[in-house]
C-alpha cells in the first residue's frame, strides 16, 4: 500500500521485539533496540524498586538492637576487666609477655562476646527458609521468581482472583441457547424452567433454514480470531476459549468445514477487534449482492441494548425482520438471566445489512475515511440469538476458598462476565456470601477514593471489569493496609500484577509480559495451588520466628554467663572460652537455622489469621519462652559454676591429697578445668534440647509432632550431638576442656534435660500475666538504657561520620563522573541491509550490517547476537523480482 500510495497513518508496520517472521521477503528497518524499543519500554516500565517487606524491616531494626546491646555488653566487660588489669599492674610480678597475653585474653573475650551477640545468622536463617520453601513450592506447581514473595504470601490478607482458567477449568462448551426469540435448545444442563420446552441441538439446527444456518455460521466463523491447529497430536481450535467453544458448536451441529475455507470464500472489509470496554467484536463482509453486512458478537445483556429488530421466522429462507417487541425483548432478557444464574457465560449474536460501506452519514476514522467507527454503525441491530457457555469449576476450588476464609484471607473475584453470571459462580465457589457486595467495573471506577474505601471491605465480586479496574482495586486495597495477592494472565494485567504485594501469573495461559510482572507462576493455572503458597509463606515466617526465639535465648544466656564469670574470676577468664563460644555460635547461627527452617507446613497452619504488618516481631508467648529458658539456663550454669566445687566435692578431693602445695595447686587447676567443662557441656546440651522446644510457637505441648518426617532436623541434631561428644572427649587444649567420666556426663544431661519440662510450665502461664510483667520491666529498661545508649553511642557515631565523610564524598564524585562518561549501549539506529546470503566473519551465520548515522562506528551483529536480543523491526513485503539488490 505504501508503493501504491494508498497507505494511511492507520497502517501500522511495526513489529514488537522478539516477534518471528514466518514467511515473506523484504527489508527490515531497525528503529530502536534494547530499552528504546516498545518491548523494552514495557519491560522497563515493569521495573520498580522492591519495597522492603514487613519482616525484613522488623528484622533489620531488631538486628540493630541486638548488635547495640551486644556491643555495649562487650565494651562494658572490656573496660571493667581493663580497669582491673591496670589497677593490678603495680603488684603484678609476671613477665611482660604474660601480662601482654592477659591483656590479649581480655580483648579476645570481649570480641568473642560481640561475635556471639551480633545476629549474623539472621540473614542465613531467612535465606535458608526461603530457599527451602521455594524448592518445595516448585513441587507444588508454584514457580517462585522472587524469594521475597514467599514471605509476603504468608501474610496475605486478600486475594483478587480471575475467574476463567483460574477458578474454572477454561474448558468452555456451549450448553444452551436461544435462536431468534422462539427456539430454545439445551444439553447436559437443567435450566430450572419447566414451562419452557428446550430442544436438543440437532432438533434446533433442523428447524433452521439454510440462509439462517449460513448467517449463524458466518457470525461465528468469520467474526473470530481463533484458528485450527494441533495440541498434543490432535486437531483442535486455538485461540480464545469462548471462540473455540462457538466454533465447536457450529462444526458439530451446522456442518462447518475447515475454518480457513469458510473465511477464504468471504471478503472482509473491516474488522472491529474485541474491546474490553465495549465487551464485543465485529466484522464487515461484502455480500454477493454487493451490499455489506455487519456481524457482531459480545456480552449478551449489552448487545441486547443495541438490538431493535429480530427475525420474523428462522425457519424460512428470507431474512425478514420485525420490531423487537417488549415481550420478545423480555423473553430474550429472561433467557440471558436464566443462563447467567446457571453460571453460564452469555454471548449474543447480532447483524445488520448496509447498502454501502461506510454507510452514508456515518462517522469515519480521521486517518482513514474508508473505515467507519464502530459506535456509529453498531445501532438498530437485528437480534440473531444468544448462547450460554459453560466453564466448569476446577476440582478443589470450593475447598480452597473455604481454607482461605478459615485462614482469615478474603477472596475476591474479578471477572469480565456480567453481574448475574459472576454472582452465580461466586456463590458456587463460596466467595459470595449473603452480605457480600457485587459491583460492575464501570460503576466501580467512577467512585471517589473515600466511597471506594468504605465499600471495599464488603466487595466480593467485581463484574464486567477491565484490567485497569483490577489495578485500581489493588491500589486501594494496599492503601487500606491490606497485603494483596493478584492473579492474572494477560498483558494488560501486568500493572496490577506488579503493583500487588504478590502477583500470580498463569504458567500455561499467561503471556510473557504477565509472567515477567508476576512474583510467582502457577504452572498448572490452578487456584488451589495458591493455598500451598500461603502455607509455605507462613512456614517461612514461622521458621524465622523459631530461629529468633532460639537465638535470643542463647544470646542472653551466653553473654550474661561470659560477662559474670569473667568479672567474678580472679584470673579474669570466662567460664566459656573464645573457642567454646565460637562453637556455640556455630550451633546458634548455622545448625539451628538449618534445623528450624526445614519443618514442612501442615494444614493446621491455615487455622490462624494473617499476621498484621504492624504486629511485633516477637510475640508475648515468644518473650515468655525466651526469658523463661534464659532464667533457667543461667540459674543452672551459675549454680554449677559458683557452687560446683562444693556440690561435686572438688575441694575435699584436693585437700585430702598428702602432697606438696604445687600438687594441690595442679589438682585445683585440673578440678577447675573439669568444672568449666561440665558447665560448658551442660550449657550446650540445654541448647540442643531447647531446639526441640522452639519447634512450636503456640501453646500446644507436643514439641515432637512431625519430627520423624523431617530428616534434616534429625540429621542436624545428630551432627550437633556427635560434635559435642567428640569435643568433650578429644577437644583437649584446643577447647580448654578436660574429658569427664560417666557420672559427670549424667550431671550434665540431668541438669539440661529439665528445660523440656520447664517449657511445659512456661506454656501454661497465661500471656496476659506475662504481658503485665514485660511491660513493667520494659518501661524500667527504656528509662535506664536510653540515656546510657545515647551518651555512649552518639559521640561514637558522630566521630565515625566525620572520619568517613571525605571517603563518601569521593565515592559519590567518582560514580557521578562514571555515569556521565559511560556511553549508551542501546541507541543504534539504521537500516539492516544484506539480510541474508552474507556470512559473518566468524562463520556463525548471516551477518546483519547496521547502517549508522555519519561519523559513528559501524555496529555489526552476528545472527547469534541478533537472536539473543532481537530489535524492533518494520517489515514490508516485496516480490523476489522487485527486491532491491
Amino acid at each position: 500500500r505504501m508503493v501504491e500510495g494508498t497507505a494511511t497513518s492507520k497502517l501500522d508496520p511495526f513489529v514488537i521485539s522478539g516477534s518471528k517472521v514466518l514467511e515473506g521477503v523484504g527489508t527490515y528497518l531497525v528503529t530502536s533496540v534494547g530499552v528504546n524499543s516498545s518491548y523494552g519500554k514495557i519491560m522497563m516500565g515493569l521495573q520498580a524498586e522492591n519495597e522492603e517487606t514487613p519482616l525484613q524491616a522488623k528484622l533489620a531494626r531488631f538486628a540493630n538492637w541486638i548488635g547495640y546491646l551486644g556491643t555495649s555488653a562487650a565494651g562494658l566487660l572490656f573496660f571493667v576487666l581493663l580497669i582491673r588489669f591496670l589497677t593490678g599492674l603495680a603488684g603484678n610480678t609476671d613477665s611482660s609477655a604474660k601480662r601482654g597475653q592477659t591483656f590479649l585474653d581480655i580483648l579476645i573475650v570481649a570480641v568473642t562476646i560481640i561475635v556471639v551477640a551480633v545476629p549474623e545468622g539472621l540473614p542465613v536463617a531467612v535465606a535458608l527458609a526461603l530457599s527451602f520453601a521455594t524448592k518445595r513450592m516448585f513441587k507444588e506447581k508454584n514457580l517462585v521468581r522472587h524469594l521475597r514473595a514467599c514471605e509476603t504470601m504468608g501474610n496475605a490478607t486478600t486475594i483478587c482472583s480471575d475467574k476463567t482458567g483460574t477458578l474454572t477449568q477454561n474448558k468452555m462448551t456451549v450448553v444452551a441457547g436461544l435462536l431468534g426469540t422462539n427456539i430454545n435448545f439445551a444439553r447436559d444442563i437443567d435450566l430450572g424452567d419447566k414451562d419452557k420446552i428446550n430442544l436438543t441441538f440437532t432438533a434446533a439446527s433442523d428447524r433452521l433454514s439454510s440462509n439462517i444456518r449460513r448467517l449463524l455460521l458466518q457470525s461465528v466463523a468469520i467474526n473470530s480470531t481463533a484458528f485450527e491447529g494441533e495440541e498434543d497430536g490432535r486437531a483442535t481450535y486455538i485461540g480464545s476459549k469462548t471462540e473455540t467453544a462457538l466454533l465447536t458448536m457450529v462444526k458439530e451441529f451446522l456442518g462447518m468445514g475447515p475454518v480457513a475455507e469458510e473465511r477464504a470464500g468471504v471478503e472482509v472489509v473491516q474488522l472491529f477487534p474485541f474491546d474490553s470496554d465495549r465487551k464485543c467484536m465485529g466484522v464487515i463482509i461484502r455480500l454477493a449482492s454487493g451490499s455489506y453486512r455487519l456481524l457482531v458478537k459480545g456480552a449478551a445483556e449489552i448487545m441486547l441494548q443495541h438490538a431493535i429488530l429480530n427475525l420474523v421466522d428462522v425457519s424460512v429462507e428470507s431474512l425478514d425482520t420485525t420490531e423487537l417487541s417488549k415481550e420478545a425483548r423480555e423473553q430474550a432478557a429472561a433467557s440471558i438471566e436464566c443462563f447467567a444464574t446457571q453460571s453460564l457465560r452469555t454471548i449474543a449474536l447480532l447483524f445488520k445489512d448496509f447498502p454501502q460501506w461506510p454507510p452514508a452519514g456515518a462517522e469515519t476514522l480521521e486517518d482513514d475515511r474508508s473505515m467507519a467507527k464502530f459506535e456509529a454503525v453498531c445501532r438498530d441491530m437485528v437480534f440473531l440469538g444468544v448462547v450460554g457457555i459453560q466453564d466448569p469449576l476446577r476440582d478443589g476450588v470450593t475447598h480452597a476458598v473455604r481454607k482461605f476464609q478459615d485462614a482469615g484471607i478474603v477472596v475476591r473475584m474479578v471477572t469480565g462476565d456480567n453481574v448475574t453470571t459472576a454472582s452465580a459462580i461466586a456463590r458456587q465457589c463460596g466467595i459470595k456470601t449473603e452480605k457480600g457486595l457485587v459491583m460492575e467495573g464501570p460503576k466501580f471506577r467512577q467512585l471517589s477514593d473515600q466511597d471506594m474505601d468504605q465499600m471495599l471491605p464488603n466487595l466480593q465480586v467485581l463484574a464486567r471489569s477491565s484490567p485497569d479496574d483490577k489495578r485500581i482495586l489493588v491500589s486501594r486495597l494496599k492503601h487500606l493496609g491490606e497485603t494483596v495477592a493478584v492473579t492474572g494472565d494477560g498483558t494488560n494485567d501486568g500493572p496490577a500484577l506488579k503493583m500487588a504485594d504478590v502477583g500470580f501469573s498463569m504458567g500455561m495461559a499467561g503471556t510473557e509480559i504477565a509472567k515477567e510482572a508476576c512474583a510467582i507462576i502457577l504452572m498448572d493455572d490452578n487456584f488451589s495451588s495458591i493455598v500451598k503458597a500461603v502455607m509455605w509463606g507462613r512456614s517461612v515466617n514461622d521458621a524465622v520466628s523459631k530461629f529468633l526465639q532460639f537465638q535470643i535465648t542463647v544470646n542472653i544466656t551466653a553473654v550474661i554467663l561470659a560477662f559474670v564469670s569473667a568479672v567474678s574470676s580472679s584470673k579474669m577468664h570466662s567460664v566459656l572460652s573464645a573457642v567454646q563460644l565460637l562453637w556455640v555460635n556455630l550451633i546458634m547461627d548455622t545448625f539451628a537455622a538449618l534445623a528450624l527452617a526445614t519443618d514442612a507446613p501442615t494444614e493446621k497452619i491455615l487455622n490462624r489469621k494473617p499476621t498484621p504488618k504492624r504486629a511485633p516481631l516477637i510475640t508475648i508467648n515468644m518473650w515468655k519462652m525466651i526469658n523463661g529458658q534464659a532464667i533457667y539456663q543461667l540459674l543452672v550454669t551459675f549454680v554449677l559454676y559458683f557452687a560446683g566445687y562444693d556440690i561435686l566435692g572438688y575441694d575435699s578431693k584436693c585437700a585430702s591429697l598428702n602432697h606438696t602445695a604445687g600438687a594441690v595447686m595442679r589438682c585445683t587447676e585440673t578440678m577447675h578445668t573439669e568444672l568449666n567443662t561440665i558447665v560448658f557441656n551442660t550449657f550446650v546440651w540445654m541448647q540442643i534440647f531447647n531446639v526441640f522446644n522452639d519447634r512450636r510457637l503456640d501453646k500446644k505441648l507436643n514439641i515432637f509432632e512431625g519430627v520423624l518426617k523431617n530428616y534434616f532436623f534429625i540429621g542436624i541434631n545428630c551432627i550437633m550431638v556427635g560434635g559435642q561428644i567428640m569435643i568433650v572427649f578429644v577437644g583437649g587444649k584446643a577447647f580448654q576442656i578436660k574429658a569427664i567420666d560417666g557420672t559427670q556426663w549424667a550431671v550434665c544431661i540431668f541438669c539440661a534435660l529439665p528445660c523440656l519440662l520447664w517449657a511445659v510450665v512456661l506454656r501454661c502461664i497465661p500471656d496476659i500475666y506475662a504481658k503485665v510483667v514485660f511491660d513493667f520491666v520494659g518501661k524500667i529498661w527504656l528509662a535506664v538504657a536510653h540515656p546510657v545508649m545515647t551518651i555512649n553511642f552518639k559521640p561514637i557515631g558522630k566521630a565515625l561520620t566525620t572520619i568517613f565523610a571525605p571517603t563518601k564524598r569521593f565515592s559519590k564524585q567518582k560514580m557521578a563522573r562514571f555515569s556521565r562518561t559511560k556511553a549508551p549501549e542501546d541507541e543504534a539506529i539504521g537500516e539492516i541491509v544484506a539480510v541474508a546470503d552474507v556470512e559473518a566473519a566468524d562463520g556463525s551465520g548471516p551477518e546483519l550490517k547496521l547502517a549508522s548515522p555519519p561519523n559513528s562506528p559501524q555496529p555489526r551483529y552476528s545472527s547469534a547476537e541478533f537472536l539473543t536480543q532481537p530489535p524492533t523491526i518494520t517489515f514490508t513485503d516485496f516480490d523476489r523480482a522487485s527486491r532491491p539488490s
